[in-house]
């Protein structure tokens, strides 16, 4: 069951996890139609222009107004992060797959054709974990104990090489989400089950930045500044700009019993921002939120 279901299912219906497949040279991308579900991530992947989408059936992009998937790879992604040079994941390989279950974290460099091993296949599904876009350091929670680590939050800044241990002190919940800035790793935001927090000092202090009632949904820093996504009575989604340490509130699509899964703002374009929900929509921006396109009707692709 997805994290944030647990936290949110009084109100809100969230998403299901499921498994997968395999990767291969023969791998292209091909036209998608029909239903995309079961999403645990979303982003700017690489220079290619498109949004990447990581569902439970790899990952299916939407590019210029037409939507692509991978042909023959069907992993289970989960802890899915865009990255400068494509995307970092974790999740399951399908059952007819010579990879391990489950795949730790993996990297891949040409749009989801194939996966390079970083650490961890065959031990480790990790949900919570964020990478820098730019820096590529990882910041992530370890749910159960595997050959290198014991259960809590780690740091790596070499790109999964090595791993330093993180004492987070000011963080309660369950956690549903880690953002890390693209490239100033002393910045971490988190959303839980109590809401969102933020540390300044690379995950070591938390501060909570939202009210005591509203749930943390989403989190995500670009070069400028900290989305964030929260729920209380409705969906919020707020920009808070570091230098000046300013808010304002983003207008969203209408989402009525739903709210903000994930955001991502185009590295390359400011005022272009793609979100999913948690009911299975996806919405895209390309004035600043002035007004939005949806994406996906329902859970099928438009």
């Amino acid at each position: 069951m997805n994290r944030k279901k647990r936290f949110l299912s009084a109100i809100l219906s969230g998403m299901i996890l499921t498994g997968c497949s395999n990767t291969g040279d023969e791998n292209r991308e091909i036209p998608f139609e029909g239903e995309l579900n079961h999403v645990h991530g979303m982003g700017y992947a690489g220079n290619d222009g498109g949004v990447y989408f990581a569902s439970h059936t790899g990952p299916k992009i939407y590019r210029e107004g037409e939507w692509l998937a991978i042909s023959d790879n069907f992993f289970d992604y989960m802890g899915f992060n865009a990255v400068e040079e494509g995307f970092y994941t974790s999740g399951h390989p399908s059952a007819d797959s010579d990879m391990l279950n489950p795949l730790g974290i993996q990297k891949s460099t040409d749009g989801g054709k194939s996966l390079k091993h970083i650490a961890f296949e065959g031990e480790t599904d990790f949900h919570a974990m964020a990478v820098g876009y730019t820096s590529q350091d990882i910041f992530l929670l370890n749910p159960e104990e595997n050959s290198l680590l014991k259960p809590g939050f780690y740091k790596s800044n070499d790109k999964g090489e090595t791993w330093e241990a993180v004492n987070v002190n000011g963080l309660e919940g369950e956690v549903s989400g880690l953002a890390l800035h693209p490239n100033d790793s002393s910045l971490v935001a988190a959303a839980t089950s109590t809401g969102i927090y933020v540390s300044e000092d690379g995950g070591e202090n938390f501060g909570r930045v939202t009210d005591e009632t509203d749930q943390g949904t989403a989190v995500f820093y670009s070069e400028d500044s900290l989305f964030y996504a929260s729920y209380g009575t409705s969906a919020s989604l707020i920009k808070y700009t570091i230098e000046t340490k300013k808010e304002e509130i983003v207008t969203l699509p209408e989402l009525p019993q739903d709210g903000v899964a994930f955001i991502f703002q185009n590295p390359n374009d400011s005022e272009e921002i793609a979100l999913y929900t948690l009911q299975g929509e996806a919405f895209l921006t390309k004035d600043n939120a002035k007004t939005w396109l949806p994406l996906l009707n329902k859970g099928n692709v438009q």
